[in-house]
C-alpha cells in the first residue's frame, strides 16, 4: 500500500468507548513526553526522504504509543508520523499520532513541542490529548464531554485538572488574538489576518496553538498552508471540545477521511468561537 493511502474500515469506537479511553490514553502520552525529556538533545539529526528532521526522542516516544495502543485498544488501526506506510481506514475509527510534534522546536532547544494523540471516528476528530512535556502541561478533549488542561507534577506522578473552554471572539474592530506559527507563515495566511483589523500576533511552535484557542487564550489559528494529519488532529479535537471549530477557508468543517496524497492537509482554520466559522 502506498504511502498516503487509505483502506477498508476500521472498528468503530463510541462516544462512551471513548470515555473509558481518556484516562489510559492521558498516561500513555504522559510516558512518551517523559521519554523525550529523558533523550539528550544533543543526539545526532537524521532527515527523512521530504527533509523534515527525526531524532531519538522522536522515536523512542513513538515505540512507546504504539506499544501502548496495542496494548490499549488492540483491534483499533494507528497512523503516526513515523509509521505512515501503512495507511488508515476510509471510515470507523482510527488513532491518529504525532509522537514529537514541533521537532525542530525541540532541536533548538526551545520548548514548545508536544506529543499528539487523537482518535478519529468516521472522519471527524472525538478524541484528543496534547501534552507538553518541557511545561508539564496536557491538554485533552472528547467531543460532546467537554475539554481540560492538566498542570502535572514535577514528578510526573499527578497532575491538577482545569475545565477549559474556548471564548467568543471579540467585537468587530476590537482586538482579537491570532496564534501563528514561529516557522510556517505563509502568505496567504498573512493576507487573512490582515483582511481582520485588530489581530495580534502570537507566534508559538507545535500543537500549542490549537492549546490555546481551546483555553480561551487565543481567538483563530489559520494555516494556509499544507500540513500533514497527525499535526492537526489532537488540537482539533480538543478546540472543537472545548467549543470551537476546524475549518478550510471557505468554512467547511475539516475531516480526516478524505483521500490525501501523503496525507497532507492544503490548509485549516480553527476558530475558537464556532460562530466565526459560519
Amino acid at each position: 500500500m502506498g504511502k498516503g493511502q487509505a483502506f477498508g474500515t476500521g472498528p468503530v469506537i463510541s462516544h462512551n468507548d471513548a470515555v473509558a479511553l481518556m484516562q489510559p490514553l492521558t498516561e500513555l502520552v504522559l510516558r512518551a513526553g517523559a521519554a523525550i525529556l529523558a533523550t539528550d538533545r544533543s543526539d545526532p539529526v537524521e532527515h527523512k526522504p521530504d527533509g523534515s528532521p527525526v531524532t531519538s526522542a522522536d522515536l523512542a516516544a513513538d515505540r512507546i504509543i504504539a506499544e501502548g495502543l496495542k496494548r490499549i485498544a488492540p483491534d483499533v488501526p494507528a497512523l503516526s508520523e513515523e509509521r505512515c506506510d501503512l495507511g488508515r481506514p476510509n471510515t470507523g475509527s482510527f488513532f491518529l499520532v504525532d509522537p514529537l510534534d514541533g521537532t525542530k522546536e525541540y532541536v533548538a532547544g526551545r520548548d514548545e513541542f508536544t506529543v499528539n494523540l487523537a482518535l478519529v471516528t468516521d472522519g471527524k476528530p472525538l478524541l484528543g490529548i496534547v501534552g507538553a512535556p518541557a511545561l508539564g502541561l496536557v491538554w485533552r478533549g472528547l467531543v460532546g464531554h467537554g475539554a481540560e488542561r492538566l498542570a502535572v507534577d514535577a514528578d510526573g506522578t499527578g497532575y491538577d485538572t482545569t475545565p477549559i473552554h474556548t471564548r467568543p471572539m471579540p467585537a468587530d474592530g476590537a482586538p482579537w488574538v491570532v496564534a501563528i506559527s514561529r516557522l510556517h507563515l505563509d502568505e496567504r495566511t498573512l493576507a487573512f489576518i490582515a483582511e481582520r483589523p485588530g489581530g495580534v500576533h502570537a507566534r508559538m511552535g507545535s500543537a500549542l496553538k490549537f492549546c490555546r484557542i481551546a483555553d480561551g487564550a487565543a481567538d483563530i489559528y489559520p494555516r494556509l498552508s499544507p500540513t500533514c494529519e497527525w499535526d492537526i488532529a489532537a488540537g482539533a479535537a480538543v478546540v472543537i471540545a472545548a467549543g470551537g471549530e476546524l475549518t478550510d477557508s471557505s468554512g467547511r468543517p475539516l475531516r480526516f477521511d478524505e483521500p490525501r496524497p501523503n496525507f497532507i492537509v492544503p490548509e485549516f482554520i480553527a476558530w475558537g468561537d464556532a460562530r466565526a466559522a459560519a
